[in-house]
């Protein structure tokens, strides 16, 4: 497995053919990997995006949105997607780009860090809880909304 680097927008399309991948495997909606690459190059050329990538392929990938908390003086971290492609999976490439995925939020002066995930996918949920991540407020199980607009 290749190190874990912080994506270049030359790297738009492999971030735009991972995601686009990512979407169809679990069957929703993608604009298709050039709309995609060219979002991508777009947000990680300003400030509004930092993507992550590794293996050779490359095979992962993990967004991270970065912005000013209204609790804190810090940053705050949310993780919008993180993705390995099958054969790779189970190799520690999608915990390498966790780690490196905390290691620079903290870098760049996040405090926390929040994501979503399905109920179903357990791997992934396990990689979190294994991480540290919880899904309950005090005893209170917290839950994700969302709504097209």
């Amino acid at each position: 497995m290749s190190d874990v680097r912080v994506a270049e927008p030359d790297d738009a399309e492999a971030i735009g053919r991972l995601l686009h991948a990512f979407n169809l495997e679990f069957g929703d909606f993608t604009p298709g990997p050039e709309k995609l690459a060219e979002r991508a190059r777009r947000l990680i050329s300003g400030d509004e995006l930092v993507a992550l990538i590794g293996g050779s392929g490359p095979d992962g990938v993990a967004i991270l949105r970065l912005r000013p908390s209204l609790w804190t003086d810090a940053l705050e971290c949310y993780l919008a997607e993180l993705y390995v492609t099958p054969e790779h999976r189970g190799r520690g490439l999608g915990r390498a780009l966790m780690t490196a995925a905390l290691e620079l939020a903290r870098e760049r002066g996040a405090d926390h860090v929040e994501l979503a995930t399905s109920e179903d996918d357990v791997a992934a949920r396990g990689l979190y809880e294994s991480l540290g991540f919880s899904n309950r407020d005090g005893g209170t199980l917290m839950l994700f909304y969302e709504r097209p607009l």
